[in-house]
């Protein structure tokens, strides 16, 4: 399966490394010359969980190099979330038309892009944990894994080929409700993560505190009512989505202490990636992460003010108005209660 490989981050760089070293077809797209020639010079390495690899970086080139008659059977799409959304007018001119686009982003991405480009999208998420150290230098995290399944839900032979194809070099799963498990990403990525990018620490630093924790609850109650209102059925990743007894409102219910020390064990004490993002003074995806919440709960008439006050925070930490602190979890509070 002729197969290319978009964003050479830290996920794109560990697949492309994987799947070069299995022995596999596989061409790889930049942003631009200068990170291919940097990258076909340094070549691809991987060190971490799993076997360690180094590979040339040959059939390497920037996107706009490649066109629709290089007839690739399957690109997977592993940039940023928003530069997954900007290169949709290439996308459509890049596939061919029995190809498929595989994006791998946070959020509704998948969706998004399905919206646009019609029926080559298959939908796909990561729990691969994964981090650049250098340019072609990547280490993997965890014993981790891709998501897949179609859009609509449900199997395919499709969903089955490509995740044999993948699965020679890094593991793959498929799900017949791609779209819970995505929204069970977002939940994790709206509460755990965007809120430890504010606080400036890990979940379990911020959950010491009674702001914390009641920022934790209300985000993620409120999110998850969202989910439930697009008649989507979260599905279990790592921890159960749905805490037991749930009522919404971020509210004490039987059994919510024992869930809440269950996420801490996942994700308690993890570097959150929007955190890592804002000290590196990148672009966060926090449209596409908190900010679809927001937008989805427009779409379905329901409010979501905690969510759309953490957008706001975000946006005015990453502007330079704000430093991540805890402090700024009490704000977002009261900015949610006074809206």
């Amino acid at each position: 399966m002729k197969t290319l490989i978009i964003g050479m981050g830290a996920l794109g760089g560990l697949i492309a490394a994987r799947l070069r070293a299995a022995g596999l077809p596989v061409w790889l797209a930049t942003r631009d010359a200068e990170q291919a020639d940097r990258l076909r010079a340094s070549g691809l390495r991987v060190t971490g969980m799993g076997s360690a690899v180094n590979v040339q970086a040959t059939a390497i080139a920037p996107l706009d190099a490649y066109a629709a008659h290089d007839g690739f059977e399957l690109v997977v799409l592993a940039t940023k979330a928003h530069d997954a959304i900007e290169a949709a007018p290439k996308l459509s001119l890049l596939l061919g038309p029995n190809a498929t686009l595989l994006p791998i982003q946070n959020g509704g991405v998948p969706q998004m892009l399905g919206d646009r480009l019609g029926n080559c999208v298959l939908g796909g998420l990561s729990n691969l944990g994964a981090t650049m150290e250098a340019p072609g230098i990547y280490e993997q995290r965890n014993a981790g894994h891709l998501l897949i399944g179609e859009l609509a839900g449900g199997e395919s032979e499709r969903t089955e080929r490509v995740r044999c194809w993948l699965d020679r070099a890094v593991e793959v799963r498929a799900t017949r409700n791609l779209r819970g498990a995505v929204w069970s990403k977002l939940l994790v990525n709206c509460s755990v993560t965007t809120i430890g990018a504010i606080a400036g620490g890990t979940m379990r630093g911020y959950m010491a505190s009674p702001e914390g924790s009641d920022l934790f609850n209300r985000t993620y109650d409120e999110a998850l009512s969202v989910a439930l209102a697009t008649g989507a059925k979260p599905e279990t990743m790592l921890v159960e989505p749905i805490p037991p007894g749930w009522r919404g409102g971020g509210g004490a219910s039987e059994g919510r202490d024992t869930w809440i020390a269950k996420v801490l064990t996942a994700y308690g004490d993890v570097t959150p990636s929007m955190l890592q993002d804002i000290r590196r003074g990148r672009r966060t995806e926090i449209e596409f992460i908190n900010g679809y919440v927001v937008n989805m709960a427009r779409q379905f008439g329901l409010d979501a003010p905690i969510n759309a006050a953490i957008v706001e925070t975000v946006h005015a930490i990453t502007s330079g108005r704000l430093a991540p602190n805890p402090g700024l979890l009490a704000q977002v509070l009261q900015a949610r209660t006074h809206k």
